[in-house]
């Protein structure tokens, strides 16, 4: 008998044994389970002709289209999904958990494997997520503070310390600013960052507080849910104040040494704003190496951007917190003990 697989069980079993996306290239590229395996019975190029003789022909000739493309295939799907599954056990999953998946599973089967198959394909547990995404409840604490505070550092150093956290900057692959591209590598496609920020709630206790950094509904490319950003907006926000020596060290660590193409671009995305001649005196530094003098000028901008973003803030609890350093491991010791008091 079939073993068939809940989108709610998935990213549980995913830790278990392989999960083989049988959906073509570009289906997977957009978005898929996070951990899956790329494991396509067709190409783009296959998908794209079988998917026309279905539309234009038939199914029956769509259908013999199909086995005459992966018939070549079979013994090497075995061979590679033997490979994987160490344990003798594979999880598949097309689009709708429909001819692909059950194809796929009926050869794994003839090959010695265990196979589960997703009920619904992905578009279940698409579907799933976005549910999650926009009803689950979260207990969230939100840090907050202008531009060089290191809010990403306190909250690393938080999970350090056992706290639950969600690192939206770093699930996006982006910092959340003009620069926040440099250094990081490409941005995934929306429905996988809400793939990924999916998958990273799911890993937590939702009753449990989880630290999120303080973000605009944009970071780079990628919007956040607007479930989970609603959420944010209303959670208590703890604005963390440093002294001006200390941001500047921590933008000064972030971006020296990096592309100074790359800090001329952004500069560049920043101009209107900036205004004209903080542009050509930020350019001028960064072209003599005083990255401290730029970094001040973006500083300029941020503030007054930040303050903007905060007036506009709906949470009725913000605490305004200020220290006289900048050591992360320090702020984030003393936000545990205030939230436990």
């Amino acid at each position: 008998m079939e073993n068939r697989l809940l989108a709610p069980d998935l990213l549980a079993v995913c830790a278990t044994c392989p999960l083989l996306d049988v959906r073509s290239p570009g289906e997977y590229a957009q978005g898929h389970v996070p951990g899956a395996v790329s494991f396509p019975l067709f190409s783009d190029a296959e998908r794209a002709t079988v998917g026309t003789i279905y539309k234009q022909q038939s199914r029956e000739l769509a259908l013999e289209m199909g086995l005459e493309l992966a018939g070549p295939k079979l013994a090497g799907f075995v061979r590679d999904a033997r490979a994987l599954a160490v344990a003798g056990k594979v999880a598949v999953h097309c689009w709708r958990g429909g001819q692909r998946s059950g194809s796929m599973a009926w050869l794994l089967r003839q090959g010695g494997l265990e196979v589960l198959t997703l009920e619904g394909g992905y578009k279940a547990y698409r579907n799933w997520v976005l549910t999650q995404l926009a009803e689950q409840q979260y207990s969230l604490r939100i840090i907050g503070g202008r531009t060089g505070t290191g809010k990403t550092k306190i909250l690393h150093a938080l999970r350090q310390m056992g706290e639950q956290v969600i690192d939206l900057e770093g699930i996006a692959c982006h910092k959340g600013s003009a620069f926040g591209f440099i250094g990081e590598q490409p941005q995934p496609a929306v429905e996988q960052f809400e793939n990924n920020l999916h998958a990273n709630l799911n890993a937590l206790d939702p009753a449990r507080r989880i630290w999120v950094e303080n973000e605009s509904r944009s970071i780079g490319r990628i919007y956040i849910p607007e479930g989970f950003w609603h959420q944010m907006k209303v959670a208590p926000i703890m604005i963390v104040q440093i002294p001006q020596a200390a941001r500047l060290e921590n933008l000064l660590a972030d971006y020296v040494g990096t592309d100074k193409n790359d800090l001329e671009l952004a500069f560049g995305k920043i101009t209107r704003k900036l205004g004209g001649q903080h542009f050509k005196t930020a350019i001028e530094a960064l072209q003599r190496d005083d990255f401290a003098a730029a970094a001040e000028i973006a500083l300029f901008y941020y503030d007054k951007t930040y303050q903007h973003g905060l007036e506009n803030n709906s949470s009725t609890a913000v605490h305004q917190l200020e220290f006289d350093h900048g050591d992360p491991v320090r702020i984030a010791r003393e936000l545990i003990e205030i939230e436990s008091a």
